[in-house]
């Protein structure tokens, strides 16, 4: 039987949405500052705005909605989905005032898909957009790649206990240190130091590349934010491809690698256990599903020609396939050319990739190396158990720091998560072929947007028929939760209809 929630439950939901709207509109004073040192002045005052509503909103919540009653399962659940809701609707607001966006759909659509860290954008005019609205831009997928709930949430609060669904809301499992709160504040370190570092490698391969010093330093930061949280929005229309350089596109390479990787594995390696790289199944699955698709990919290629010679083949082919494995989106290529050039085989391999994606608990997307790994570690001891005698004890195990066993509910509840993952790829794909669509391209494009990949063949632009802009913005945000934080808030709505007091 469905109970009806009280108002004392919507009270709870809404603080908590309040406060991460609140640590939102203070991530907002960034791109005021690059503003206002530009003279980008009409962006200044949108941000201004913008983050004024935010900061007031959270503040009158935190007076208003205060409350002792304790954070349950199904409110944090709740409250996790209504911020990822809530929360782009404040961040599109500097975005549809800067004129590069048709309507504020299409200024949410983006926000939504820089939360997420989905690179599918909308803009138009993107080469002559001002500083601040591109480093906000890419801001929003930094801020979403650490998860914007869990970050925001374990900078104004203490409660750990309270915090831990909120944290697995977010698409997260692994609870590296004691403590939810050490966890999230580690992960946001692990960010920070990376983003030194790789801005301050990328700055010298750009400017290398042929970039003046502080064009270099502004490429640098909005590249690694797109590359680590693999986020794949770029500052240019052509993406990497602008930069023409072998050295820029090795180092993100690595960059992209890194945020595939779980922040689970990065405490590891933290702690001096480098044997956890190649002893961890998630990125042994991982290393041999970029193989085997990269594989296809240049075989692919080779059969097109596309490329003069086997090296530049290579060169892109690597790359793409990272891109799409990582869910990152950054591209060497126009997307066009994967219908027209790309044959079958190769484009095929990138939606797979994208379909897999990265690692549980990284700042990627898809499927996940894990469960992947976990499915076929279930069918390998079925396989082995209708092979050897019926006394035999048939026993599979896995390795995440610690040797584990594989059990029969992990195996169910992993190959659930896998079908459910495969019905959103179909279900964007089905609706673009309702709008005229040919397959193939419907679901490359509805891969990208629910596995966060980002790699678009054009499908998505400014004049997308609205419906499919929506249905793309819903998998977005069912994709980068994970379902579960959904399908409690859509328990929330039904149960105010169908519920009993």
């Amino acid at each position: 039987m469905l109970i009806r929630p009280d108002a004392g439950d919507f009270r709870l939901i809404l603080l908590y949405t309040a406060r991460v709207v609140y640590g939102v509109g203070l991530a907002m004073i960034v791109p005021t500052v690059v503003a206002m040192a530009f003279g980008e002045r009409m962006d200044a005052w949108s941000f201004v705005l913008a983050a004024s509503l935010a900061i007031g909103i959270g503040r009158l919540a935190e007076m208003g909605l205060r409350t002792r009653r304790p954070l349950n399962t199904s409110h944090a659940l709740a409250s996790v989905a209504s911020s990822w809701l809530v929360v782009p609707l404040f961040g599109a607001l500097p975005l549809v005032l800067s004129g590069h966006y048709v309507s504020y759909l299409d200024a949410y659509f983006e926000a939504m898909s820089g939360f997420a860290t989905i690179g599918l954008t909308l803009a138009n005019d993107l080469d002559h957009m001002s500083r601040s609205i591109n480093l906000w831009r890419h801001l929003m997928q930094f801020i979403g790649g650490q998860g914007i709930v869990v970050i925001v949430l374990t900078a104004f609060s203490s409660g750990a206990a309270r915090l831990g669904t909120l944290y697995s809301g977010e698409g997260r499992e692994d609870v590296i240190l004691p403590n939810i709160v050490r966890t999230a504040r580690f992960i946001w370190r692990v960010a920070l130091v990376y983003g030194v570092i790789g801005t301050g490698v990328l700055w010298a391969a750009l400017i290398a590349a042929g970039l003046g010093v502080g064009e270099a330093l502004y490429h640098g930061v909005n590249l690694f934010m797109a590359a680590f949280d693999t986020g794949g929005f770029s500052t240019q229309s052509s993406s990497v491809a602008f930069y023409r350089s072998q050295l820029v596109e090795s180092v993100l390479l690595v960059i992209m690698t890194a945020g595939a990787f779980s922040f689970a594995l990065h405490y590891q390696l933290w702690q001096g256990r480098r044997r956890e790289l190649l002893a961890n199944t998630e990125t042994r699955t991982v290393f041999l599903s970029t193989l085997l698709l990269l594989a296809i990919a240049s075989l692919g290629l080779a059969r097109t020609e596309t490329f003069t010679g086997f090296f530049e083949m290579y060169r892109h082919t690597l790359f793409q396939v990272v891109s799409a494995h990582t869910t990152t989106g950054l591209a060497t290529v126009p997307g066009r050319l994967f219908v027209t050039d790309w044959g079958a085989l190769a484009p095929a391999s990138i939606v797979a990739a994208m379909a897999v994606g990265g690692m549980a608990g990284s700042t990627a997307g898809g499927i996940k190396g894990i469960r992947l790994g976990v499915v076929l570690k279930g069918l390998k001891a079925d396989v082995r158990r209708v092979l050897l005698p019926e006394n035999a004890v048939v026993m599979e195990t896995y390795h995440a720091g610690v040797r584990k066993i594989v059990q029969g509910p992990q195996v169910r509840d992993a190959a659930l998560l896998l079908l459910l993952w495969l019905g959103l790829y179909l279900v964007g794909a089905l609706v673009g072929l309702f709008y005229g669509y040919p397959l193939e391209l419907s679901l490359f494009e509805s891969t990208a947007a629910a596995s966060s990949g980002g790699l678009s063949i054009g499908i998505v632009r400014p004049d997308l028929e609205t419906p499919l802009k929506l249905v793309y913005i819903a998998q977005m945000m069912v994709g980068r939760l994970e379902f579960i934080a959904v399908f409690a808030l859509i328990g929330y709505a039904v149960s105010v209809v169908r519920g009993k007091v």
